[in-house]
């Protein structure tokens, strides 16, 4: 009754009126559960409220954060030197292969859609006409994430990848959604946008982030901007032949989106580019350049002066395109100002070579419902039930997005003990084959 009722109250009801302040925010969601829990006699102690964690800000809570919860946890992450794996998701298998890596590893995650990756959420056979379909699709995700976060106990930014100017309107189709559910619940339903116009002139690129940063801060939502252009391919965006200079961010150019986005809000990240190549390569042949971001950074905090953050890194920065990258690369940009990194190419392989290796092992029992080397008559239904290879894929993409939480130095950020050792999270499904 317990879980019903948490699962009814957070999902339906949602949060309190003020998605600014963290506290208010958090006192009003508890009061309704209370109030509701009261109204339909189900009991609500602690098991029904709002935990916060041993390890993070009081703010930080299970579940989607948003607003000052959302800038907290990230802030957390620059101060303790870790960066957040950001995971492209395409079904709710990968996401929730996602939230168990994130439970096993107590540590929080990013989970995140790409408008290609959201058409297919929402089903192919949907007319995407005005991105209708992507916008169905991500909009779906979200509330998938949003019902089942909580019951994994993880805090989750939810966020959308690259969105070119071709796609502004399927970001403006999400927007008008968190803004509807804003006016219900006091938050929005993502976390953050990502506007991708790196390959417009700068002057666009921050004048249309400055419009879209205004109307995000209005509800709470943080915008990502990307400066540079990272190499190499991503769902059908391809920058594989982009001039070799184009791959680094100049210290000015990252200071003056700094200066002209920060009179508007807090809220955004920077997505430098650093020779940062999105797919997969030879070890070699990604030539990062992370210095470029410490540079940015002294750069801007020279010219802040006495209103320079302590840390002297004023930048919160996001890592695109990190497949191949050495770890000792990555580890140096998390120290220079990194809080996010994006995690797709190498899930999209996990994910595959879970089902190629589930089909190797199970394959004398996977060339037809009946006759397998058991025998004529044997039937191969527990074979090829959809959930035993998917299940192996989730298992091979957790194991994989263990090395991704070892690599960017979060794990154990919650303070909720070992997870590895009180979670099953491993073990296949109920009744299920071994994996």
């Amino acid at each position: 009754m317990k879980f019903g009722f948490a699962l009814f109250a957070t999902t339906v009801l949602g949060s309190g009126a003020d998605a600014f302040t963290s506290n208010v925010q958090r006192s009003s969601r508890l009061r309704l559960q209370e109030k509701i829990a009261d109204e339909l006699g189900l009991p609500c102690d602690d098991e029904c409220s709002l935990k916060s964690f041993p390890n993070l800000p009081e703010s930080v809570h299970p579940g989607v954060v948003t607003g000052q919860a959302m800038v907290d946890l990230l802030e957390h992450a620059k101060q303790n030197g870790y960066a957040i794996p950001a995971v492209n998701c395409v079904s709710s298998s990968g996401i929730n292969a996602c939230l168990e890596a994130a439970r096993k590893n107590d540590a929080p995650i990013i989970i995140q859609f790409s408008s290609g990756g959201s058409q297919f959420y929402g089903g192919k056979g949907l007319d995407n006409k005005n991105y209708a379909a992507a916008i169905a699709g991500a909009v779906s995700g979200a509330f998938h994430v949003r019902t089942l976060s909580e019951q994994y106990g993880i805090p989750v930014i939810l966020h959308t990848d690259h969105c070119a100017k071709k796609l502004l309107p399927w970001v403006d189709g999400l927007l008008a959604a968190s803004e509807r559910y804003y006016e219900k619940h006091g938050e929005p339903l993502f976390s953050s946008h990502m506007i991708d116009l790196s390959e417009e002139p700068i002057e666009e690129n921050i004048d249309i982030c400055k419009d879209y940063l205004a109307r995000m801060d209005k509800i709470g939502m943080l915008l990502e901007m990307e400066l540079g252009i990272t190499g190499g391919e991503e769902d059908g965006v391809n920058n594989e032949d982009v001039a070799l200079e184009d791959l680094y961010s100049k210290p000015e150019e990252i200071c003056q989106v700094y200066d002209e986005l920060t009179p508007i809000s807090d809220k955004f990240t920077i997505a430098a580019a650093f020779g940062n190549v999105h797919g997969v390569y030879s070890p070699g042949n990604v030539k990062l350049e992370p210095k470029i971001l410490t540079r940015a950074q002294a750069y801007i905090s020279e010219k802040l002066g006495d209103k320079a953050p302590a840390d002297k890194k004023p930048v919160k920065f996001v890592f695109h395109g990190g497949s191949g990258s050495d770890v000792n690369d990555i580890q140096e940009a998390i120290g220079y100002g990194v809080i996010k990194m994006n995690v797709d190419t190498d899930t999209q392989w996990s994910y595959w070579e879970g089902i190629k290796n589930f089909e190797e092992k199970y394959h004398d029992y996977l060339q037809g419902q009946i006759g397998n080397p058991e025998g004529p008559d044997k039937p191969n239904k527990k074979y090829y039930d959809p959930r035993e290879c998917m299940r192996a894929a989730e298992v091979n993409t957790v194991k994989r997005l263990d090395q991704c939480f070892a690599d960017l130095k979060c794990q154990n950020i919650l303070g909720l003990g070992d997870a590895k050792e009180a979670s099953n999270v491993l073990e296949p499904r109920r009744g299920g084959l071994p994996v």
